[in-house]
């Protein structure tokens, strides 16, 4: 729950993207970017006030984690913790590229099949987004209540028959299933962390940095790629091929039930 209330902010934020661009970009030009420098100035002025708060505090939440008990401890191996951070990160790599392919190309591909306006497609992107930033949300008490590697099964593998369909649907359907894979898809990326934190307890800091470092990482290069395909083919063609991407969850059969080894515990 925490690590999705900690991720939905950003989510969320990056949803409301488009739809600025929409009302504002669009009809007023890319000079009235500048007003956003106001938004940002204003985050800067809040994690100031974060940090000074952290500083101030230091102290006082060392001793709360020093006091909390330990409710895990490691049984597995180091080789069969070292495979399922692996199948984690090849896990990552699908839902990050789709995702990629989405944020980067969406609005070409609604244009491109349905003709539709750049505004229209803007919006379309921003209920994509919002999606994205609801399942982020959702997630995260689920992978508490059922565990994280149900979670993970159900986001990854179980969008897999909404983004093979996305190619084919009109664009009524289309707009029903991006709700779809915003929610079911970005589900699992909490429950992944989590349950990476929990393969190999006390290194929280170096997931988070691996984990999120590879995710923006392998958005970017995947983004890039995309784009070199969709060159030289078209931009249907590349949500053709993604389509198949979430059926790597399939790769989640082969990981340990965490749960299970807490219990015995």
């Amino acid at each position: 729950m925490a690590q999705s209330l900690f991720q939905l902010g950003g989510n969320a934020g990056s949803s409301l993207g488009p739809i600025l661009a929409a009302l504002i970009i669009v009809p007023y030009g890319q000079t009235k970017l500048a007003w956003f420098s106001l938004t940002a100035l204003l985050a800067m002025l809040v994690l100031g006030w974060v940090g000074t708060w952290q500083k101030k505090h230091t102290a006082a939440i060392k001793k709360k984690i020093v006091a909390a008990p330990v409710e895990f401890t490691q049984t597995l191996s180091r080789n069969r913790v070292v495979f399922s951070l692996g199948i984690l990160l090849i896990l990552i790599f699908s839902k990050h590229v789709y995702l990629a392919s989405m944020t980067s190309y969406f609005t070409f591909y609604l244009i491109d099949k349905f003709h539709v306006s750049v505004q229209s497609s803007q919006m379309y992107l921003f209920v994509f987004l919002f999606s994205v930033a609801a399942g982020t949300f959702i997630g995260g008490p689920i992978g508490d209540r059922f565990g994280r590697k149900y979670v993970i099964w159900g986001s990854i593998l179980g969008v897999a028959p909404f983004t093979l369909l996305l190619p084919y649907a009109n664009l009524f359907w289309t707009g029903v299933l991006i709700v779809l894979i915003g929610v079911i898809l970005s589900s699992a990326f909490s429950a992944i962390l989590v349950y990476a934190q929990e393969l190999i307890p006390g290194k929280i800091g170096l997931i988070a940095g691996l984990f999120f470092g590879f995710a923006f990482g392998i958005a970017g290069i995947g983004s890039a790629v995309l784009g070199e395909v969709a060159d030289h083919t078209s931009i249907n063609f590349v949500f053709k091929i993604c389509s198949f991407l979430p059926l790597i969850g399939l790769l989640t059969a082969f990981l340990p039930n965490l749960e299970n080894s807490k219990n015995k515990n």
